[in-house]
């Protein structure tokens, strides 16, 4: 019985292994756990009971100074207990937040024994409300897919414990960013592509196109960052880590790995897209040649090739909307906007990703016409 249930490519077999990934980075860990500032201090859920905005300056929008609340403690150490909490203010619309009595927040208690010494308010408390976004996603994808909606949970799982456990810790002590993302990439990539196919060639297949265009986007990101003068500050919050001791760290080469990294989720799905349309053309016409089983997912990739684009496109850009409209409203002339870091790091980052696109369809249905009709034929 259990030979049945765990057969070579048996979906028990493969959520099994995935299980078995997400166990081991679970135990995994990144060597920041014990941050000094949060010695002697909890961070929990608690409700505001009144506010009191008298040290509130407001100029228009902007509000500045600091906002007194009284809060009563939800969880931990010293849950029931009321304690006045502050709320500052740093005259930013980005960053600011303002309570009202009834709202659900995050506080950080700072405490000697059963003393507090300070309370401060951190955000506003969306931690159920987010899982309770995730556990509606993954209802719908094992409702839609059933035990592949479950496989791709445990992608979506394994590819975040991948990135936050293993990457990140290791871009802090410096490990060269381009490789090593080049070798994550490849390892989520395979995991990946292993819980779509199983142990089949069509595997091996989908991550040779995959890892083709991802690697022809990082030699295409190295090369035009420096011909582009690009440094690795224009990404978001770079310098805030600069000067939290890591003055040492190369963020140009992040900024490089970012751009292959960001792009390869699109590559997958386009070497996924092209491997299962070759498979199927094989499975039903045995005979056919490797030339024309390659031609058929040469098809399928032109197709699909516009939207990805696109989608890069859409992904990178979605969250420029505001500058754009910055731009619009100020009369900025294009050849201005197209000639600004941060607006050329966005092309670099589109163009390139779409270079590995590009590569990847060719290839991929090369490598699949090749492998899936020899392994017909031997069949």
């Amino acid at each position: 019985m259990l030979k049945g249930i765990f057969y070579k490519n048996s979906p028990f077999l493969l959520i099994l292994t995935g299980i078995i990934f997400v166990g081991i980075l679970f135990l995994v860990p990144t060597g920041y756990e014990d941050a000094k500032i949060y010695e002697d201090a909890e961070r929990v859920k608690a409700e505001v009971i009144s506010v009191d905005n008298s040290a509130v300056k407001s100029s228009g929008l902007i509000k500045s100074g600091e906002q007194s609340c009284v809060v009563i403690v939800k969880k931990g150490i010293f849950k029931g207990r009321e304690i006045e909490a502050v709320n500052f203010l740093s005259g930013s619309l980005e960053q600011d937040k303002i309570f009202e009595a009834g709202d659900s927040c995050l506080v950080t208690i700072s405490y000697e024994g059963e003393n507090i010494t300070s309370c401060i308010m951190s955000d506003h408390y969306r931690l159920d409300k987010e899982a309770l976004l995730l556990i509606l996603f993954f209802a719908l994808l094992i409702a839609f897919a059933g035990k592949n909606g479950f496989l791709a949970i445990l992608s979506f799982v394994i590819t975040i414990m991948t990135l936050w456990k293993i990457l990140v810790p290791a871009y802090l002590n410096g490990v060269n960013p381009v490789w090593l993302g080049m070798g994550i990439t490849l390892l989520l990539t395979c995991i990946i592509i292993f819980f779509v196919y199983g142990f089949d060639i069509k595997t091996l297949c989908g991550v040779l196109g995959s890892f083709l265009g991802i690697f022809t986007t990082c030699i295409m990101g190295i090369i035009f960052t420096d011909l582009f003068k690009i440094h690795g500050a224009v990404m978001s919050n770079s310098e805030t880590l600069l000067y939290s001791g890591y003055q040492n760290l190369n963020l140009t080469s992040v900024f490089m790995s970012s751009i292959f990294i960001g792009a390869s989720g699109a590559m997958m799905d386009l070497a996924v897209d092209i491997t299962s349309a070759v498979n199927e053309v094989v499975e039903k016409k045995p005979e056919i040649k490797w030339r024309e089983a390659a031609r058929s997912g040469m098809n399928v990739g032109r197709a699909a090739m516009g939207t990805m684009t696109t989608t890069l496109l859409l992904a990178y850009s979605g969250s420029y909307i505001a500058l754009l409209m910055v731009f619009m409203a100020q009369g900025t002339p294009i050849d201005h906007i197209l000639n600004y870091k941060y607006v050329s790091a966005e092309i670099l980052d589109t163009i390139t990703g779409s270079f590995g696109l590009v590569t990847v369809a060719p290839f991929t249905a090369a490598v699949s016409g090749i492998l899936l009709t020899k392994k017909k034929a031997k069949g």
